[in-house]
């Protein structure tokens, strides 16, 4: 990603953190990180590391069968089965529990975004994920030119960033209201300056021309700050 988009895009972290909320949270699977690892591994073999990492690998799990080993003979020696067999019923039972774990407190936490969840909160995250769709769409135009193909190239591109800071401005600004609302019903808003947005900017800045690349990004910026002026109005409306 080019350094003119970093920090752009709203990550999750910073999502969860405007909205006090684990949203948009997806359930961990114990196996994606082993097949991370399994890729990187297999990476290494490939590089000229490949000896030292079979060497590491092979050693490591040496290692810790001899280890598991010893403990079962001095521990509870009046199994019978062999440890080998022992150490991978263990590996699946500790996985089966730490998935299980996983799973409660993922549902745990998708509980608490529901029982929070306003209708409100609903479009403004829609809003953010639109927003970051055009983050994207940027970036892999922006891959696909420097791939060779200059004939991509966003027009006005400096423009078309200004048009997703000001409505990143306005995202963010209508998370802090919304999480205000619903932590304080009872609390009439006093800081005014959350309601001021930079829609007039946007409009002057809009281009007239829809077929262009440089219109289509900078209309779509447009419009998710339509909607998201649409949204502080009914916020308004609720002190």
């Amino acid at each position: 990603m080019r350094d003119d988009l970093q920090g752009l895009e709203i990550s999750q972290d910073e999502l969860q953190k405007l909205t006090n909320l684990p949203v948009n949270e997806e359930l961990l699977i114990i196996t994606s990180p082993l097949k991370l690892l399994a890729n990187i591994y297999i990476q290494k073999l490939k590089s000229s590391e490949g000896a030292t990492v079979v060497f590491i690998g092979f050693s490591t799990f040496v290692f810790v069968y001899i280890f598991f080993d010893i403990i079962i003979k001095f521990f509870v020696a009046w199994i019978t089965i062999p440890s080998w067999i022992l150490l991978i019923i263990l590996g699946v039972w500790v996985g089966g529990m730490t998935q299980t774990i996983l799973y409660l407190i993922w549902k745990t936490r998708n509980k608490i975004v529901k029982s929070n969840m306003t209708k409100c909160l609903q479009i403004l995250l829609n809003e953010v994920k639109r927003y970051n769709t055009v983050i994207r769409v940027i970036d892999i135009n922006d891959q696909i030119e420097e791939a060779g193909n200059p004939e991509v190239v966003i027009k006005e591109r400096e423009g078309v960033l200004e048009a997703l800071k000001l409505t990143k401005a306005d995202l963010v600004r209508a998370l802090k209201t919304e999480r205000i609302l619903r932590e304080h019903k009872s609390f009439i808003l006093s800081n005014t300056e959350l309601f001021v947005n930079n829609l007039a900017t946007l409009t002057a800045m809009q281009v007239t021309e829809q077929a262009t690349e440089h219109g289509r990004l900078l209309n779509e910026a447009l419009q998710i700050a339509l909607d998201v002026q649409h949204e502080m109005k009914r916020l308004q409306t609720q002190r």
